[in-house]
């Protein structure tokens, strides 16, 4: 069997590396990357000699050896980039948000339903963190019963001055529900069960950043399933300095039987490391380690490339959670509750 062979079309967030690496661990072969910009190239190349850099772009599109293109290019840009891949036979994975606009959005599911490529959105705090693969095997085991509702947090590290322009510019970047809580819509459809949600709120401020006008640092999200399942959605740039990783990512899942509660990647003043999953059922109350469970996304998606099958994630998920994404952020800026420093929240 002849491994999938892919290229690389923008780098501008450090999500490019995992991309890389669940590919890689899965077999793939990385042919070359382009990218427009020398400091990022220069970084890249230094940290992966074996990938050459490739000037014009084009060339990876019209290499009929390259099956599937991947970027982390600027979030604005990467449905343009999905679009040119489809057109040239390639499947696409990128980086989420895979797009920043309603419009976009469908532009992309026209031409993958014209197409029949895969268009793939890596939602790395679900398929690149053990500890959610593995709550996901337990939910489907029954273990906590029927689905009740979902809660997940998703605070990150700002780090402002490290931060490239197009971070604080919101037709760049899409807002915060896009941009980061586009993990989180994944990981609630994901656990429900659910086709759909609907979004009974949503709001998004700039607390502390009045320097950054375009960045919104803090949002919430209010969620429920046609089958009555709720969700709660609570995403920022508020990470303190002092806690060693870049967010204490948590997420709340609540059964007919039981509850699930991951620390991703810290437990706060308790045990070392992350990928912790506390499951209480009515046995008792139970700490699992999930730093060696296998991460599937990579081995799924390759075959799924090979096979034209949809066994890394349907397809119809992948477009959904960016459309409730998209909704939700319209509903927050649309609807008068964009909070403002000195507010309450």
């Amino acid at each position: 069997m002849n491994p999938v062979r892919f290229a690389i079309d923008g780098i501008n967030h450090d999500h490019i590396n995992g991309q890389l690496a669940a590919l890689r661990r899965a077999g793939g072969v990385c042919t070359g990357f382009h990218a427009l910009e020398d400091d990022l190239a220069a970084d890249f190349a230094a940290r992966y000699p074996d990938i050459p850099r490739i000037a014009e772009a084009g060339r990876l599109y019209e290499d009929p050896e390259i099956e599937l293109i991947v970027s982390a290019a600027i979030p604005g840009d990467r449905a343009d980039i999905a679009l040119k891949a489809m057109r040239h036979g390639k499947d696409v994975m990128l980086d989420k948000p895979g797009m920043t606009s309603l419009d976009q959005l469908a532009a992309v599911k026209r031409a993958q339903a014209e197409t029949g490529r895969i268009v793939s959105i890596l939602y790395s705090e679900h398929f690149e963190v053990p500890a959610t693969v593995k709550a996901g095997e337990l939910v489907e085991a029954g273990a906590i019963g029927d689905i009740v509702t979902v809660a997940g947090l998703g605070p990150h590290r700002i780090r402002k001055p490290q931060r490239p322009g197009w971070f604080f510019e919101r037709e760049r970047y899409g807002g915060i529900l896009v941009d980061i809580g586009a993990h989180q819509f994944e990981q609630f459809l994901f656990f429900t069960g659910a086709d759909d949600a609907e979004v009974l709120s949503a709001s998004v401020g700039n607390r502390a950043n009045p320097d950054k006008p375009g960045l919104q640092d803090v949002g919430d999200v209010h969620l429920r399933t046609p089958g009555g399942v709720t969700g709660y959605i609570r995403i920022d740039w508020f990470t303190p300095d002092g806690l060693p990783v870049w967010g204490d990512g948590r997420l709340f899942i609540v059964g007919t039987e039981g509850t699930i509660e991951l620390r991703k990647y810290v437990d706060v003043a308790g045990r070392a490391g992350g990928d912790h999953l506390f499951l209480t059922d009515r046995k008792g109350m139970h700490h699992i380690d999930c730093s060696a469970v296998e991460l599937p996304y990579g081995r799924q998606f390759l075959a799924d490339i090979r096979d034209r099958t949809e066994t890394a994630m349907p397809q119809a998920r992948c477009f959904k959670a960016m459309e409730i994404a998209l909704k939700a952020q319209q509903v927050a800026e649309a609807g008068g509750i964009q909070m403002k420093r000195g507010e309450a929240a």
